[in-house]
């Protein structure tokens, strides 16, 4: 079983602290409640093999625990103690063990195989536990497994690990637990996540070094103005010569002394600039322009539109195949929809059925999706929608992957193109002085000697 240190209130204001074990995190903190104890921090430690009957030095079944009449007294002694330096080890290593997405992607993989081999979620969950190495995943595991022996849905207890699992991910079990097609939901959620990890991968092979070059370029600008530059101006000045540095090495001397007279005014302008721009996409009008701009921004606005499309059309799918009428498949598809935008469109779209118009008709005004797409909705309201949205998730698919290849021709071209203006920048204002030093033409104007 998982062992956790807990950290929780009394009723009375004190603090207590045990290490104990339970079969999962939400189950010791519901019984930690139960008991007017307030939970301030739970964190596992580690996990004891079902097997073993023998507890661990200073161990204490949580059920013996709260059994005790006043455990706020009992463990008052143990309150401000510090923990031990193993305690500090285990949670410092149970931190460090984070959940990727290579962890999730293996999971999801695990559990379609075994939906597919018809096991139930049960016989499924605790397969892969058995199996999972990772202390943190497997918490998360048992606490999806204690909501489904307890009649819950996957994502009801998946919605509690929002900051592991992405939000789209558990919108798709969503999807499929509650259209009846799990197994179909999870293999479109792996597809989703390889897909996320390999866009994700292009576009790091492609940003990362040209970054890194432009981060290198900006170093050695001011390493040369605030080191090279200053030895070289000496010079000129030691040897009383009438040449001067080049004017735009000057200018940017000049300007760079002056930005550091002033640096906090900047600063506060920069800091002032983002904190109202984060201020202003908190609000709801603010964050319905700031996810137009998404569909609309250059380069991956199309592409960022034609995931979220191709994704609501997925799952909108799953549930039509699954004999859904629209107006209740377009209701739980939605969920796989985080942008404001589409969401947007989609509620126009379901209100729309309930006065009689078309459905499709809002995503053909909203400008965003092609006419191929709308075209095809319509061909599919005329004879087979189900077999039509296959196609065109297909042909999706195909738009998507032809978007990431036009992305990865230009986006190259772009870094590179600012990246040679710094570098052209760099040459200008630092090489050209250091090679009127190198070449000493300088020498012959001092000593008023013809060069």
């Amino acid at each position: 079983m998982p062992e956790y240190i807990y950290r929780a209130v009394t009723s009375k204001g004190q603090v207590v602290r045990n290490r104990v074990e339970d079969v999962n995190r939400n189950n010791l903190i519901n019984k930690l409640k139960s008991n007017d104890l307030l939970p301030i921090s739970v964190i596992q430690v580690g996990y004891k093999s079902k097997k073993t009957k023998v507890n661990r030095r200073n161990m204490m079944d949580i059920d013996d625990i709260m059994r005790q009449a006043d455990s706020a007294n009992i463990m008052q002694g143990r309150a401000l103690a510090k923990p031990s330096i193993r305690e500090r080890v285990n949670i410092a290593l149970s931190r460090d063990e984070k959940i990727t997405n290579r962890d999730i992607i293996i999971f999801t993989q695990n559990f379609y195989l075994l939906k597919k081999a018809n096991f139930n979620n049960i016989h499924a969950l605790n397969t892969i536990i058995d199996s999972t190495e990772n202390l943190s995943l497997r918490g998360i595991l048992q606490d999806v497994l204690a909501g489904v022996e307890a009649g819950e849905y996957m994502y009801t207890t998946l919605e509690y690990y929002s900051n592991i699992f992405p939000y789209i991910y558990i919108n798709m079990i969503k999807v499929g637990e509650l259209s009846g097609q799990l197994t179909r939901s999870l293999e479109q959620a792996v597809k989703y996540m390889e897909s996320t990890d390999d866009i994700n991968s292009r576009l790091r092979k492609i940003i990362i070094p040209n970054v890194l070059q432009l981060v290198a370029i900006i170093g050695i600008l001011i390493f040369g103005v605030a080191y090279i530059i200053p030895l070289i101006q000496e010079a000129f000045e030691a040897s009383g010569t009438t040449q001067t540095l080049p004017e735009i090495t000057l200018w940017f001397v000049d300007f760079c002394n002056g930005l550091l007279k002033v640096w906090y005014i900047p600063v506060i302008m920069i800091a002032a600039i983002v904190g109202a721009i984060i201020a202003y996409i908190r609000t709801p009008k603010g964050k319905y322009n700031f996810d137009y701009f998404k569909y609309k921004m250059p380069i991956f606005g199309k592409l960022i539109y034609a995931i979220d499309f191709s994704r609501f059309m997925k799952a909108m799918l799953l549930n039509l195949e699954n004999g859904m009428r629209i107006q209740d498949s377009l209701e739980v598809s939605k969920s796989v929809v985080k942008n404001y935008v589409l969401l947007s469109i989609i509620e126009t779209a379901i209100n729309n059925i309930l006065i009689g118009s078309s459905w499709i008709e809002p995503f053909e005004n909203s400008g965003l999706s092609s006419s191929m797409q709308t075209e095809m909705l319509k061909i599919g309201m005329q004879t087979d929608l189900p077999e039509m949205m296959r196609k065109l998730v297909e042909y999706m698919d195909i738009d998507i992957n032809n978007l990431m290849n036009k992305i990865m021709a230009v986006l190259p071209q772009i870094v590179y193109s600012i990246v040679g203006v710094f570098l052209i920048f760099l040459v200008i204002v630092i090489i050209v002085p250091c090679i009127q030093l190198y070449m000493g033409t300088w020498l012959f104007d001092a000593v008023d000697l013809p060069s």
